[in-house]
Formats: C-alpha cells, sequence, structure tokens
C-alpha cells in the first residue's frame, strides 16, 4: 500500500529533524511540546499497526520514543533533576 510508504517518509524526515535536538547537549524542548509528540507518535504508531501499516507504525512508534527521549533529557525541569541524581551517584561512588 502507497500511504504506508508516504507516512513512513514524513516520519523519517521527523526523525532527522529531531536527532539533532536529542544530541545536543544545550538544547532545551518544553515538556509542554515533547510530552504531547510523544503521546502523539505511540498512538498513530498503534493505530497504524491496527490498520496493517507497519511501516508507518514503525516510523510513528519511533518518532514518538525520540520525542521522549527529548522529554526526559531536554526538558528544562527534568534534565536539571536528571542531572543532580547523577552528580549524586557520581558523588557517592568516587567516595
Amino acid at each position: 500500500m502507497w500511504q504506508d510508504l508516504v507516512f513512513l517518509a514524513g516520519s523519517v524526515f521527523s526523525i532527522l529533524f529531531l536527532a539533532p535536538t536529542l544530541k545536543d547537549h544545550t538544547a532545551r524542548v518544553p515538556l509542554g511540546t515533547s510530552l504531547p509528540s510523544a503521546a502523539l507518535g505511540v498512538v498513530y504508531g498503534a493505530s497504524f499497526y491496527s490498520m496493517g501499516m507497519a511501516f508507518s507504525a514503525s516510523g510513528s512508534f519511533l518518532t514518538g520514543v525520540l520525542w521522549a527521549g527529548i522529554a526526559a533529557l531536554r526538558s528544562p525541569s527534568m534534565s536539571s533533576t536528571l542531572s543532580d541524581e547523577v552528580s549524586e551517584v557520581r558523588a557517592r561512588s568516587s567516595d
């Protein structure tokens, strides 16, 4: 089904532009943007899967996972909490 490939192409396009954000340690993306985008990616993935569009499902699900990673690592509030926890673990392990 050609529609499956079209939706996959859109997901690949999104992934190509999201990956640098995930790798950039200075990037800050609000949770109000990243969490809904992650949820939509997973929901779209499940919807495409239920319609038998495996390629689209995979691409959408991967986009949702990438957004979830951005939410966990690049949101201003969560990244400071995570870095504080990492600092505590490092301090404990160096003692």
